[in-house]
């Protein structure tokens, strides 16, 4: 190898590490941490970044009510249940969107939206509920009060939000049927 080609491919083999350094180094802050699921009976605690007991007094409800979440996006709706039940304070937003999604996809439409109106009046910006209140409406057939959520989450997020998106679909999917 010469000088001059070393001379040459140094500066081009430089800009190729940044390059991919500074890519990684951006997907990497796009990318959420992805929590491992832990046996049943147990939760993701953030501060300690392990599996706990989920009826240690230690873990915080912010926890609970997120693994509570993934429980029943998994499939997961009694345990998910189950762990809302062990919150100290069961009556936020969050915790109550969460028990209407998870009683709802157990088949008891009207209980889930009960809590998903609970949810609404402590935070009636909070476009996922209203999402998934929606959703409970076109369950039931109502879909005159799930475009009313539509119009909601367009005043919250506009129409290019997950939220709108989603919601929109399921309104069309059912005038289909």
């Amino acid at each position: 190898m010469t000088i001059r080609s070393v001379m040459f491919a140094a500066p081009l083999l430089l800009v190729a590490a940044m390059s991919s350094h500074l890519a990684f180094a951006n997907g990497d802050e796009d990318e959420p941490v992805k929590k491992p699921e832990c046996p049943k009976g147990q939760v993701w605690d953030s501060k300690s970044q392990k599996c706990v007991l989920q009826t240690s007094s230690l873990l915080p409800d912010a926890d609970r009510t997120d693994y509570a979440y993934r429980l029943a996006k998994d499939g997961r709706y009694q345990e998910a249940l189950a762990l809302l039940d062990t919150l100290q304070q069961p009556n936020t937003a969050k915790a109550l969107n969460y028990r209407g999604y998870a009683t709802r996809k157990l088949g008891r439409t009207d209980e889930g939206i009960g809590y998903y109106l609970q949810s609404v009046k402590l935070d009636p910006q909070y476009a996922q509920v209203r999402e998934y209140l929606g959703e409970a409406y076109v369950i039931k057939g109502r879909v005159d009060l799930a475009q009313e959520q539509l119009q909601q989450i367009k005043s919250i997020c506009g129409t290019s939000c997950e939220e709108y998106q989603d919601l929109a679909e399921a309104i069309n999917d059912s005038s289909k049927t």
